[in-house]
């Protein structure tokens, strides 16, 4: 693959097409800060690749999602459901609105949020005051929002989370960050959930080098995270009427992530592809030795493709084969280890985490970049079937 050298990597930019071009434009006119064409176009782009009515450019997706949450009302003191099974972004932006993130399970079908499982957590666990808002009983902190994580690009039962988010009136945002090109079934995912915050990291499908985007079908919403993403600065003087951050995309990002938009729909067919390849060579190994493959839903963007050891294996059998294959020149890692785990979230609520806590020690993601060559496909599966043999 051209760029990769000797390794085959495991999710690398794909940047052959107009970036340099665009990149050149930024420099040539002098708009390389938050101001320019490239970021209301991407931006543009983003809306309607989700089906949104608008979409604010971020300067990555954790500042995306504190925007986000606060938007909708988060504060200090309070909690924001989550599920353990995630990257740590999705709890750092929580905690840097004050709140705490409330863990709970994932389904083993897709890796999301369980909605039963919140449902039911909600039930025994909280109560509404006279105020009309939900408490959790044990800590006596308001809920301020339910926050599912579209894990892989796979989409849960979004309908079920809506449904208790309106029950409840609990804001419903959404840390889509690896979901660009997913669907929920035919629909796209913007009009799903109050707000939803993709990511635009080097390891995504969609790269702008860092960044991220905010994007919704409520205006006043989209209006009010713009608001706080630029200082919260009330124009045209220097006055400002709320706490507010700096967190824009710069027009040299935008450039980058508009030459990527421009080949979305390829990107998504390339991750798929090689997601379904991986399942079709993988098939009789699968058999042989329990080893499953990493889940789907209907309208996946298939981010990261690998395979999931059996059940019994730990964190070091995964460490190993991926020492292995790094002898073969192939790049391939472990998954997230459950934030419940982490030092920064010891003591945070929880519920029964034992599927998460199963399942991330056998987790191997493999090489899915983009621009992955059959034959490359070909030494990733032959390497990893001579190791597990």
């Amino acid at each position: 693959m051209k760029g990769m050298g000797k390794m085959i990597s495991l999710a690398i930019p794909n940047l052959t097409g107009n970036e340099k071009k665009y990149l050149d434009n930024c420099i040539d006119t002098t708009f390389v800060s938050s101001v320019g064409e490239y970021v209301n176009e991407f931006e543009k782009m983003v809306a309607d690749a989700t089906g949104s009515i608008g979409a604010v450019a971020t300067s990555s997706g954790t500042t995306g999602i504190h925007s986000a949450l606060t938007a909708v009302g988060v504060k200090h003191g309070e909690l924001v459901i989550i599920p353990t099974f995630t990257f740590i972004a999705s709890a750092n932006a929580v905690r840097h609105c004050g709140a705490d993130p409330w863990l709970m399970d994932i389904s083993k079908d897709d890796w999301c949020l369980n909605p039963q499982l919140v449902r039911q957590e909600i039930e025994k666990c909280c109560e509404k005051h006279t105020d009309g808002k939900l408490y959790h009983i044990e800590t006596g902190k308001r809920v301020a929002a339910l926050m599912p994580v579209y894990t892989l690009g796979n989409i849960p039962d979004m309908d079920a989370f809506r449904k208790i988010a309106d029950e409840y009136q609990i804001p419903l945002v959404v840390d889509a960050a690896c979901a660009i090109g997913a669907t929920f079934g035919e629909r796209k995912f913007g009009a799903l959930a109050d707000l939803s915050v993709l990511s635009f990291n080097g390891n995504k499908t969609i790269t702008c080098g860092g960044g991220g985007a905010v994007v919704g079908c409520d205006q006043k919403l989209l209006d009010h995270v713009r608001h706080l993403t630029t200082t919260a600065r009330v124009w045209p003087d220097y006055d400002f009427d709320e706490v507010g951050f700096n967190y824009r995309m710069t027009n040299i990002q935008a450039a980058v992530g508009v030459a990527q938009m421009e080949r979305l729909e390829d990107f998504i067919d390339s991750k798929r592809r090689t997601r379904a390849y991986y399942e079709n060579k993988f098939g009789c190994l699968a058999q042989e030795n329990s080893i499953t493959f990493f889940p789907t839903t209907i309208g996946s963007s298939c981010w990261f493709s690998g395979i999931v050891l059996p059940e019994g294996a730990k964190l070091d059998d995964a460490k190993n084969i991926c020492a292995k294959l790094k002898e073969s020149q192939i790049e391939a890692r472990s998954f997230w280890k459950p934030v419940h785990l982490q030092k920064p979230y010891e003591g945070c609520p929880k519920s029964n985490v034992s599927i998460s806590e199963s399942l991330w020690q056998r987790i191997i993601t493999l090489p899915c970049s983009t621009n992955i060559t059959d034959e490359q496909l070909e030494v990733v599966i032959n390497s990893f079937i001579k190791i597990i043999k």
